[in-house]
């Protein structure tokens, strides 16, 4: 049986990118077993083993005052549970059992007395038995995967921290399950960075009656929605450093467009990194995190630069009288994608980290290209496909193009996840500009945000 460890979580706390109080650090990845954990496989061959998550069980604390397992750590209890086959479900690797089938099976009261032989009866590979108990420091939470037909545990874990949000604790055990059994990085730990109007608020300082964007973020379900900027200006193209830790937006608090730096763990304020020197958009770290690719008109008309991250070593990139905005990163770090209309129509181009070799690859109006990580070597980006846009891949090994989206409503800004196997967008398909993800192969659309108009999303690491 593989070893019990113990992972600490320092859980996310409240954040605000200008907050005068530093927010709590966000959770360090897990501890991984020290032995090699079973691989639970189909009694079907060919097809992905069926496995089920019950409630866990709520377990008497280990202390004096907490002898008797309290509403609190039987809300938690179900919480984790919910929420970890969500979570195992976005990734589709596993056929998670329907939890309302779970009725007519016992509920298990310890590890040692999983009623398996029922679980056989729903024709379950495998099932995750966990249990939450309150600690003097917190919480610890155990998790067991059982293989059902051998009875052995193919995967043990123990998880302690603090019980302000146990949905950290699903998103951990979901990813190091994926990890073990799979060998898949899950993406259930990583967030999304967007802007939203859905405050109301006014713009301060102007004489318009227009409305503010401030630059919100959320799990990567969309859940745990916070505000980050409260400077009741116009903040939008947000996007996280690959550390996780800092997010850059461009900002018109200021005036003019400027990008910021917010280094969101340590309470300090926000960092101008443009300086009001031209008009500067959508920024976008480099993939080692040491620089930033941004769009500035600084010289005339929009072109392509890339700076340090603390704003210094600017350097121009294009130099020709077409717009060129929009810059990613390709997932080594060596090349540049960008939009420019130097051809007429706004299309996708792609050239060195060097500025050199400037090649197009798209044909017809395009925009908002983002690189997917590996192993994928694909651009996602908005397309015009009639009165709206549409999310389009281009393979750039083949050229093969394939579409994701079509007509309902416009969907533009696509973002990849690390993983490269979901994109995050946003769509007028429900009527306001809402957030979206949808896996790359087109299925398993979900929308995530319902208030307000919320665009331009960007996933986490």
């Amino acid at each position: 049986m593989t070893r019990t460890l113990i992972a600490s979580l320092a859980l996310v706390g409240s954040l605000a990118l200008s907050a005068q109080q530093p927010p709590s650090s966000p959770a360090p990845q897990s501890q991984q077993p020290s032995e090699i954990s079973t691989v639970i496989s189909s009694g079907d061959i060919g097809a992905p083993p069926r496995f089920a998550v019950p409630d866990f069980i709520a377990m008497a604390g280990a202390s004096a005052r907490d002898r008797a397992a309290d509403a609190e750590t039987a809300d938690a209890a179900r919480t984790i549970a919910r929420v970890l086959w969500d979570d195992l479900n976005f990734e589709h690797e596993f056929a998670l059992i329907p939890r309302d089938v779970y009725k007519t099976i016992p509920p298990a009261t310890s590890m040692t007395d999983v009623p398996l032989d029922r679980w056989r009866e729903l024709n379950a590979d495998g099932v995750v038995i966990g249990s939450v108990q309150k600690t003097d420091a917190g919480v610890r939470v155990e998790v067991r995967l059982f293989n059902v037909r051998s009875g052995q545990s193919a995967f043990n874990m123990e998880y302690s921290g603090s019980i302000a949000n146990v949905r950290v604790y699903a998103h951990t055990i979901a990813d190091d399950i994926h990890k073990t059994q799979r060998n898949l990085r899950g993406v259930a730990r990583t967030r999304l960075t967007f802007n939203s109007d859905r405050d109301g608020e006014r713009l301060s300082g102007t004489v318009e009656n227009r409305g503010s964007k401030e630059i919100y973020i959320s799990d990567y379900d969309g859940e745990t929605q916070r505000r980050m900027t409260v400077n009741r200006d116009l903040n939008n193209t947000s996007v996280w450093s690959p550390d996780g830790r800092s997010i850059a937006y461009v900002s018109w608090r200021r005036g003019p467009p400027n990008i910021f730096l917010s280094n969101i763990y340590s309470g300090l304020a926000p960092v101008d990194l443009t300086k009001s020197v031209g008009n500067n958009w959508t920024p976008i770290f480099s993939p080692d995190g040491t620089r930033i690719a941004f769009s500035s008109n600084r010289d005339g008309n929009p072109e392509i630069y890339v700076m340090n991250k603390d704003g210094s070593n600017v350097r121009r990139l294009t130099n020709h009288p077409g717009n060129d905005i929009t810059p990613t990163w390709s997932p080594s770090g060596t090349q540049i994608a960008f939009t420019s209309s130097r051809g007429g129509d706004a299309e996708i181009y792609i050239m060195g980290a060097d500025g050199v070799g400037i090649q197009k690859i798209t044909n017809g109006y395009s925009d908002r290209p983002t690189w997917s990580p590996a192993p994928f070597n694909e651009i996602a980006y908005a397309a015009r496909t009639g009165p709206g846009n549409d999310i389009r891949i281009i393979d750039l090994a083949t050229r093969q193009v394939r579409q994701l989206t079509f007509s309902e409503g416009t969907n533009e800004s696509p973002a990849f996840a690390p993983n490269g196997r979901h994109i995050a967008f946003n769509s007028t398909r429900s009527g306001k500009e809402q957030i979206f993800t949808i896996a790359r192969d087109g299925k398993d659309l979900r929308q995530l945000t319902r208030t307000g108009n919320n665009k331009q999303p960007h996933w986490s690491n």
